[in-house]
């Protein structure tokens, strides 16, 4: 009898559903380690964020060439690029780039609005007495409300009428919502349009100066009246890239007038620090190479175990390179850095005796969201909240340390607030009333919700 032996195709299609069923499972497995960081997850990451660079360096040489990206006639008369953004030399799709970058901004509204009570819903004895600002995406908006969820003061600005005349795209989100406010002790407001400028107003809501300076995510005041900001720009910079555009980052000294007094490279703060290498290998090779979203100006109460945390110097935080840092303003370079504990943190501050508290928006199990009080010098964990909870923020989110001991969150996408004693308890919350989108059916994201205390505004009731 004579040996069987299956046709080619057979034997093709065989090894070809073997392959597919390995390839399948490798998926499947993949998958799996991912969630639930199980081998070789670790050993995969390692691997992935040593070969990122490269990864980055490969796209941007071949990538840009199809599509959006493809180079046209219009360049300067040697055949490059201007350096610089918005210039005559700039290609058409380019320029496209630069005011898309310039634009980005969070969304008014991303989750479904779900049922139950709005304002107030949980308050209890324990919950530490004050005034509560608010601000969230519906417009541009902030209030001061009592423990109780009533409004007792209101401020409001269209961006129209803050910066006349202004050509913005049509879909400038950032326009349409204040990101950011900051209270003055006679009831004068601070508002940031994301992306696109900063105000102060009077407590009757009337402008008192406008300042066009791509202001974004963070602001704060100095005892001396400074105003310290973050600020950006689209623009052309060839040593991350000949071909697409960059968003710049800058921490911006405004005098009490809004005049510009001083102006910060963070990008430049980086490259001159002994962090430099290693961080701007992080970075992705255009587009938002940072997205600096904390600027916090430390005070003596700073100083602990890390010298860095020098009264003066400014705690930023970088969300695309999963970064802290601390900038030392007079020398223009980062002296301290940390990443890998946390993913698209928000909002690190410095609490107690020099710990550090984060709004880690994805770095809990499963991509939850968690508030981390940590020892900057050793990295131990000293409380957490947030991974069993279910707490979860993509986008935004905040932490606010009481004086009380009470730990007050923003857990923006949700549209909650929620104030936690250090056991875990929740004293207090609150859900905002307002909606977003273009069919008002999602939650207004709630950007901040800021713990003042009960004499911080004397001036209410007062005409």
């Amino acid at each position: 009898m004579k040996p069987f032996h299956a046709p080619r195709w057979t034997r093709s299609a065989a090894w070809c559903l073997l392959a597919l069923t390995a390839l399948g499972a490798s998926f499947f497995w993949g998958f799996v380690a991912q969630e639930k960081k199980l081998p070789p997850y670790r050993a995969a990451t390692r691997a992935y964020e040593a070969l990122r660079p490269l990864y980055h360096r490969l796209r941007e040489r071949f990538a840009p060439y199809g599509g959006l990206y493809r180079p046209v006639d219009d360049t300067g008369p040697d055949g490059r690029y201007q350096k610089a953004g918005g210039g005559p030399d700039l290609t058409q799709e380019q320029r496209l780039e630069i005011d898309r970058l310039r634009t980005l901004a969070y969304l008014d509204g991303s989750r479904p609005v779900p049922g139950g009570s709005t304002g107030v819903t949980v308050a209890a004895e324990r919950a530490w007495d004050g005034l509560n600002l608010v601000t969230d995406g519906h417009r541009p908006w902030a209030a001061l409300l009592d423990m109780e969820g009533r409004v007792l003061h209101e401020w409001s600005l269209d961006y129209r009428a803050a910066f006349p005349g202004t050509d913005l795209p049509g879909d400038a989100r950032g326009s349409k919502y204040w990101r950011r406010v900051h209270l003055l002790p006679g009831g004068e407001l601070l508002a940031i349009y994301e992306g696109s400028g900063l105000i102060k107003l009077d407590r009757e809501s009337r402008l008192v100066w406008a300042y066009p300076g791509w202001a974004h995510h963070d602001l704060e005041v100095t005892d001396d009246g400074s105003i310290w900001v973050l600020t950006r720009q689209a623009e052309m910079l060839p040593r991350f890239s000949d071909l697409r555009p960059v968003l710049h980052d800058f921490i911006t000294r405004l005098d009490p007038e809004g005049r510009t007094r001083s102006e910060i490279s963070v990008l430049e703060a980086i490259e001159r620090s002994p962090w430099g290498r290693g961080l701007r290998d992080l970075m992705p090779p255009h587009g938002d190479l940072m997205h600096t979203n904390t600027l916090e100006i430390l005070g003596r109460s700073a100083a602990g175990s890390v010298p860095a945390f020098t009264a003066g110097n400014a705690l930023v935080s970088m969300r695309e390179i999963d970064t802290v840092a601390v900038v030392d303003l007079a020398d223009e370079r980062i002296v301290w850095a940390l990443t890998g504990l946390w993913v698209e943190q928000h909002q690190p501050t410095i609490v107690g005796d020099g710990r550090l508290l984060v709004f880690d928006n994805r770095g809990g199990p499963q991509g939850r969201s968690r508030v981390l009080e940590l020892d900057p010098a050793t990295q131990e964990i000293h409380w957490q909240y947030g991974s069993a909870e279910g707490l979860y923020s993509a986008t935004c989110g905040s932490s606010q340390r009481l004086p009380n001991g009470n730990t007050l969150i923003t857990e923006s996408d949700n549209g909650r607030a929620l104030e936690v004693t250090p056991e875990g308890a929740i004293v207090g919350e609150y859900r905002t009333p307002h909606r977003a989108g273009a069919g008002k059916d999602l939650i207004a994201t709630l950007f901040e919700v800021v713990r003042l205390p009960r004499d911080a505004a004397p001036w209410l009731g007062k005409r």
